[in-house]
Formats: structure tokens, sequence, C-alpha cells
């Protein structure tokens, strides 16, 4: 390839070659004047002998250089195109860049630089395009871009400035994208934004810009596609308008805008991709014209926390043939399920007052929580599809579950916890354990009875988080199914990943990287925690609240993955087995309210990780084991049985004077040291390892939204820009 030296163009872009460095052959085709190298997978930093082809055009968006910018790109004093795109660059950038006179395109997004050297770009005056996405920019690098006005595209997204919008912007009259979004900026909307007559693309979102405007302004800039205003501090008025041409829109976003009705100018549009009203004071009922708007195009519909009521028609299904999203949540929707089109990917009405049946001709991706449905559960999957989750919670759903679910076959989660007990007469679906991919299963207050029978081969594979607690199970704990349970055995703490699925599509000017996240509620640590995401690497099983009786098996050790473990309120006796300490990773261990008697293991003070631990109200007698995270527990975690001794009770083991032999155990740990004597810093460094694995697995609940306009989107929404660009 590098032996072609006549060659003038060369793209390698969208590869994978496997973080290979750029090969530095590439410096024999010195005719070269294109050099396209992004999204393919090379790493390492830029070669000298690249540096030297004076004439190129460079593009190495997302090349992982990972290290300063090297001082001889400034060789390169002829190139028009730079595109240095996340490629985790950092530092000080060299002032001899100002040498680059000639550069017309220059994206420096995704890096770190030291804002305050950036102020070279005042002299690159034949720029039409500038791309500073998320460099941690703020300051003077505002006032280097003044004199640029020859710029037609211009992103300071994402960044810190923290100050009014310059009304100087009105200067720059050839923009047509100028995109401010994710800042904090403060103060009003400059008048002079208005007299950019060019725009194609406003994005405003995420600051704190405060005032109030009336819509009709922002419609008056006539070429706009693109306009993002969400989640700023100020309120838009909507009037109505007869005989106005209105932009045609593809992206709208007016989130948290105080809008008060629907736009009536939304009647005109039938481009739009995503429209975005959420959380606004919009009230009284869904007018029947939403069902079609932007027919053909709409992809993304967000009209979640307002106060709408519901519907001014009876129930359709609307007419969209490209819906993958709609999100109704967080509303006061009074009456039976909207059904949405069969293109949905994501539906939300969790948070409503629906009521009724559901219908069976959902599908997909499933959310539909915390409303008043009753009747039967569905009869998802008949027919089998591509369902990854069902989440019917807190509703009062009631019935068996069908069967039908077994033909669910990619199905991941499964969450049919009810706000009541449900008294279905039923014994606990062992059936579902062919369902090779499930991954979460939760099962509360379903009112299962009888024993859990014995597993077939390769029943629940995959299952990683098993919540049966509140029903009327009876028997011993199913032993047999943790000999099976593959997934609870293998410990995977590698890069921090979620439960989620990639939901990513894209529009015609749009594209939409979206991962959807599972979630859940679950009992940690004796509370009940919301958990926005799940962490993949969490494995935790919880069969409190049932009637259980018999022991502990001791093979539940070969669950080594396991981290939650939670068997309170039922009826096991005998001792603790001392297997238990095996469980490595475990943090919270819940083995209250029952009949358990014998002494606690020496073994378990091997479970440095150990955050949460009650044993309370069994019949467990002698001391107390010490030392390590048993160092950090209190009286609430022994209380209730009146055989047990020792710290952090009142009530002595031994007569003053006297203290116990230190046992094999203890020798094993501390060598001639007893227990006694193991000391406070070992003690405080468990107490923290269980701390922080508490932090990093558990407090996810409620978070923060994101600052930036769709709540659910894992980045920034990306127009497809870089085709208009090149």
């Amino acid at each position: 390839l590098f032996q072609l030296h006549h060659l003038r163009r060369l793209n390698l872009s969208d590869n994978n070659f496997n973080r290979s460095e750029i090969p530095s052959a590439i410096g024999n085709l010195t005719r070269l004047s294109r050099l396209d190298l992004s999204w393919s997978g090379f790493t390492g930093q830029i070669p000298y002998e690249v540096l030297q082809l004076s004439n190129l055009h460079l593009d190495l968006h997302k090349v992982n250089v990972s290290s300063t910018i090297p001082q001889s790109l400034a060789n390169l004093s002829a190139l028009t195109y730079l595109s240095l795109v996340a490629c985790e660059l950092h530092g000080k950038f060299p002032t001899s860049l100002a040498n680059l006179t000639q550069l017309t395109y220059l994206s420096l997004a995704g890096n770190e630089f030291s804002p305050d050297t950036l102020s070279w770009l005042a002299k690159l005056t034949k720029l039409t395009a500038l791309n500073l996405d998320s460099t941690n920019s703020y300051g003077d690098v505002l006032y280097s871009l003044k004199n640029l006005t020859k710029l037609t595209y211009l992103d300071l997204s994402l960044n810190q400035f923290f100050e009014r919008i310059p009304s100087w912007f009105g200067n720059l009259t050839g923009l047509s994208i100028l995109d401010l979004g994710g800042n904090e900026f403060w103060g009003s909307v400059p008048q002079s934004i208005f007299t950019l007559k060019n725009l194609v693309e406003l994005d405003l979102y995420g600051n704190h810009l405060s005032g109030t405007y009336k819509l009709e302004t922002f419609l008056n800039l006539k070429k706009l596609k693109v306009l993002q205003l969400s989640s700023n501090h100020f309120s838009l008025l909507t009037t109505t308008v007869i005989n106005v041409t209105f932009p045609k829109f593809t992206l709208l976003t007016l989130a948290s805008c105080n809008l008060s009705k629907f736009p009536d100018f939304l009647l005109s549009q039938d481009e739009v991709e995503l429209l975005d009203l959420r959380d606004n004071k919009i009230h009284g009922f869904i007018p029947k014209w939403i069902w079609g708007l932007s027919a053909q195009t709409l992809h993304v519909l967000d009209l979640s926390e307002n106060f709408l009521r519901g519907f001014d028609q009876p129930i359709v299904v609307p007419q969209w043939i490209n819906l993958r999203l709609l999100d109704l949540r967080s509303n006061m929707l009074q009456g039976p399920l909207p059904i949405p089109p069969a293109s949905i990917y994501q539906y939300f009405v969790s948070n409503n007052l629906l009521k009724g049946e559901i219908s069976s001709g959902i599908c997909n991706l499933l959310k539909l929580q915390n409303n008043n449905f009753s009747g039967p559960i569905p009869r998802a999957c008949e027919n089998g599809n591509t369902l990854r989750m069902i989440d019917l919670s807190q509703n009062q759903l009631n019935g068996r579950i069908p069967r039908s679910l077994v033909n669910c076959n990619l199905l991941e989660l499964l969450n049919l916890c009810w706000k009541l007990a449900i008294h279905a007469a039923d014994m606990f679906p062992s059936w579902l354990g062919r369902l090779q991919e499930l991954k979460i299963l939760i099962l509360r207050h379903n009112g299962f009875h009888g024993a859990i029978g014995e597993p077939k081969s390769n029943e629940f594979p995959k299952l990683q988080i098993l919540d049966l607690s509140f029903n009327k199970l009876t028997g011993c704990l199913p032993s047999r199914h943790f000999q099976i349970w593959k997934a609870m055995k293998v410990v995977d703490l590698g890069k921090l990943r979620y439960f989620e699925v990639d939901v990513s599509f894209g529009g015609r000017e749009t594209y939409w990287p979206i991962d959807f996240s599972y979630s859940m509620t679950m009992t940690k640590a004796g509370v009940e925690l919301k958990y926005e995401k799940i962490q993949d690497f969490l494995v935790a099983i919880d069969l409190s609240s049932n009637k259980f009786d018999g022991c502990i098996p001791k093979d539940i050790q070969i669950l080594q993955a396991l981290q939650f473990l939670n068997l309170s309120n039922n009826f096991l006796s005998g001792p603790i087995p001392p297997s238990l300490g095996n469980l490595s990773n475990l943090q919270t261990l819940d083995l209250s309210q029952n009949k358990l008697s014998g002494e606690i293991p020496q073994e378990l003070v091997q479970l440095t990780f150990l955050e949460f631990f009650n044993v309370s109200h069994n019949q467990l007698i002698g001391p107390i084991p010490q030392g390590k995270q048993f160092g950090t527990f209190g009286n609430s975690s022994f209380e209730g049985n009146l055989g047990l001794c020792g710290n952090p009770l009142s009530k002595k083991c031994y007569p003053e004077g006297l203290s116990p032999q230190p046992s094999s155990l203890s020798k094993k740990d501390d060598g001639e040291d007893s227990w006694l004597q193991f000391g406070w810093k070992a003690i405080m460094l468990g107490y923290g390892s269980g701390l922080v694995n508490g932090l990093i697995l558990g407090y996810l609940f409620n978070p923060m939204k994101h600052k930036l306009f769709v709540k659910y989107f894992g980045r920034k929404i990306q127009s497809r820009r870089r085709g208009r660009m090149n």
C-alpha cells in the first residue's frame, strides 16, 4: 500500500486495526493531500513522518493518541482540514499552531486542553467550521473567536462558559449552526441572535438563561430545522398566529420551558423526527392531532412530566410508522392504556392513573410500572417476539403468570412485583427457567405457595438477580438450584457496565445513540432502594418473608459471585454454615427473624467486603466474632438472641480479667497475636473496603437528571454533521 507513491487520497476510516500504531510508512506517500483514519482503531502518537506531509487534509477522529499535541503539527502550513475529535489529547496547545492559517475546518471536540492556551485561534481567520465541543473551555477562549467572521458552523457545547451570551455573535452573519448547549450561560438571550437569518440549527439547551420570550421570535428564523431550548430558566409564550409560514423542524426540544399548552404551530409540522415537551405545565387532554403529527418521520415523542389527564378522542393506534420512543410517564393520564404503533422500541407510561387490562399487542421493551392496571397479566409472546424487558411492577394485576412468556426467548428482565400481595393460588413458575437469557427475575408479592421443585438441567443459566420475597413459599431452600445457577458462580469485576440494551436509531437528519438501562427496586441493608441503573456484575438473592424451613445448605458457598443474600423472616433452623465465609464478595447478609441456633461462625470474619450483617431475633448463642468488618456492626445486628455475648452487646462473655483462648482461625490469620490484638488499622481498612464497594454497587437511586435535554440518551444527540462538514 505504501509503495503507491502517486496516491493523493487514502481513506482507512471505519475499520478496526485493533489498536495498532499509525503506520509511519504513510510518510512515503509524499503526494498525499487527504488522509482519513477516523474510527479506524489506530492508537498511539502521530508519526513524525506523517507530519512532514505539508499539503495534508487530516482526519484523526476517534484515534486514541493519548498525548499532548506534537509541536511538528505546526509544520503542516498548508493544512485546510484538521479533525482531532476524541483523540484523548491533553495539556497545552503549542502556540505555533497559529501558523496553520489556511485552516478552514478545525475540530478539537472531546479532548481536555488547558483552556487559556487557545488564544491563537483568533489568527485562523479563514475558518468556516470550528468545533470545541467538550474541550473544558471557558473564559477568554470565547473572545478569541470574535473576529472569525467567516464561520458557518460553531459548536461550543458541553463546556464551562459562565457568562452572558455575547451580543457580537450577531456579527457572525454566515452562521448556519450555532451550538451553545450544556454550558453555564446566564442572563437573557441577546436580540442579536434573532438576526442570524441563515441559522439552520440553534442549540441553547442546558444553560441558565432566563427571561420570557414569545416562541414566535424563534420561529421568525425561517431556515431553522433544529431548535433546542430545553432545560433553562426562561418561559416561552405561545399565541395563535394565522397566515404565517413557519420553519419545518426535524428536531425540536422545548422541555422545561414553562409551556402551558401545546404550541399551535406544531399543526403544520410534517418533518419532525424528535419532539420533546417534557417537564412543562401543559394541562388537560392530549389533542387528537398529536397522533398524526409528522406521521412519516417522527421517531421520538416525549410528553412526560406534565399535567395531562387523558385524550380528547377514543384511543386509537397512532399513525406513526417510524416511532421508536414514546414517553408519557409522570402525568395524570386516566383510562385504558394507549396502544403504541408496531414500530415502537421504548414505551413509558409509569406514574399515571391508567387502569384496565393491558393489551397483549404491546411488544419490544415494556415498562408500565406504578399505575392502577388491573385484570390478568397480558399474554405476551404468544407467537414469540423481541421482548427484552417486561416491567409491570406496582400495579394491581392478578391471575397466573401466562405460560406464553416462555416464548420470549430474548427476555432479560421480568419484574412482576405488585403493590399488594396477590393470592394467585399458584406454585412457583419453574418453567421460567427455560428462558436462557433471563438475568433478572423479580416476583415479590405474588402469593406463590408450596415448595420450589427440583430443577431440570440448565435452568436459569444466566440468572444473576432473584427476588422472591413476600410470598408463601415453603420447604427447604432450593439448594439443587444453587448448583446449576452458572452466572452466580463466576466473579466478573472487569470494566464497569450496566444491564442495558442498545436501541440506537437514526432518522434522515439525526442519529440517536441510546442505551436503555434496566432499573429495579430492591431491599438492601433493610432499606428499599431504587436502582436507576443495574451493574452487570451485581449478583443478589432475596428469599425473605416466606415460609422456608430446614437448614441453610452448605453448598450455597458455590455461588462465589453473590453480593447480596437475604434469607430473613423465614423458619430456618440449625446452625449458620461456616461455608458462608467462602462467599468472599458478599456485602450484605441478612439472616434475621429465623430460628437459627448455635454460634456465629468465626469464618464470617473473613468477609472483608461485608457492610451489612443482621442475625437478630434468632436463637444464637456464644461470643460474637470480633475483628475486621464485625467491628462496624451495632447492637441491632445481634439483638433478640439471648445467648449471644460480647461486643457490641453489653453482655460480657467472660468474667472480669479473663479472656478466651485464641481460635485456630485467629492464629492462622494473625500469627502469634490474639484476635483481641488485631488492631483498629485493619478494622478500618476492612470497613473502608466494604463501604466503598457498597457505594459503587448500590446507591444509584434517584440520581439528579442529566442537564442535557433528553434524559435517557447516553450522550448528546448526534446530528449527521459529519457528512455536511466534509
